[in-house]
């Protein structure tokens, strides 16, 4: 009777912890982490080659294709060195020409969350100072229903067509995250509740019933943290990439309000373990029969 009596009051305090711990994962921002600045520096660095007054920069894309000149001693001796140089050169503009189209898109420092996607304070001194002007907002909402408002215009019509169905596609899943860590949440009350009743009234029943509802909370956190996952990943790989995709110098990655998600979800289904093992522990209740009354004698 102690066994059950500790490990119940240990599973009803680690669905406490739980709760305490998507909570905390709900109401913080933290779940996606962007760091912009080495990509910025990079980006300023390249831009500013050359100061010196009277000098010019053309781009790559402007410059006009010219045939190498020809060698007759490379010609006569060709081998695996010949190719070498033009190799390289096409190599190095290729990473230029990628390096202006990155640049010409502005990447910022970010947290996200499920309610909202906030710049890092502290990270950009252009954007904090845009943000102390009042130009721009610290934080935006993350939408949860469809607006056309925020596909980007004079595209093709396929491409116009895969952003779109890939926005609905990027929407469910956010619907999904929220809607399943929701239901989590409420779950898991429900069966602290349900478990606390059963360890004030004695009730072995109520018990098993609260450990099982742990259990089922916890495969509703599994789901809405499989999908958040998926949702990010879906965002990265997203078409076409010089729109939606990260470069390589941008450091991403979870934050700690993804990280209590997950420990949320640990102490879960660890809880649900314990208050379903603890109505086993208990010592079966012995039935007194009384002595039956046979021919009207005792």
């Amino acid at each position: 009777m102690a066994a059950m009596k500790i490990l119940t009051s240990t599973g009803l305090f680690l669905a406490f912890c739980a709760l305490g711990l998507l909570a905390m994962a709900i109401c913080t921002d933290n779940w996606y982490e962007t760091d912009a600045r080495r990509h910025r520096e990079r980006c300023k660095n390249y831009a500013n080659k050359r100061t010196d007054p009277g000098y010019i920069y053309i781009s790559n894309h402007n410059l006009p294709l010219r045939m190498p000149p020809k060698d007759t001693s490379s010609r006569r001796g060709k081998g695996a060195g010949s190719g070498a140089l033009p190799r390289a050169r096409r190599h190095f503009l290729a990473a230029a020409s990628a390096m202006e189209s990155h640049c010409s898109r502005q990447f910022n420092s970010t947290i996200s969350g499920l309610w909202r996607k906030c710049h890092r304070e502290g990270f950009d001194l252009e954007t904090e100072d845009l943000i102390y002007k009042g130009m721009i907002q610290r934080c935006t909402p993350v939408k949860y229903h469809y607006s056309s408002s925020t596909l980007p215009r004079n595209l093709p019509i396929n491409i116009t067509k895969t952003i779109r169905q890939d926005e609905w596609h990027a929407l469910h899943l956010r619907r999904m995250t929220a809607g399943f860590i929701g239901m989590a949440v409420s779950i898991i009350l429900f069966g602290w509740i349900i478990g606390v009743l059963g360890c004030c009234k004695q009730h072995d029943l109520m018990q098993y019933v609260a450990g099982l509802l742990f259990l089922m909370g916890g495969t509703c956190c599994i789901i809405s943290l499989c999908t958040c996952v998926a949702g990010i990943n879906f965002e990265l790989s997203r078409y076409p990439r010089h729109m939606y995709g990260l470069p390589e110098d941008i450091s991403h990655g979870y934050g700690w309000s993804m990280f209590c998600a997950w420990g949320g979800l640990g102490l879960t289904l660890l809880a649900g373990f314990l208050c379903t093992l603890a109505p086993s522990l208990s010592t079966p209740r012995t039935m007194v029969q009384k002595p039956r009354q046979e021919n009207g004698t005792v």
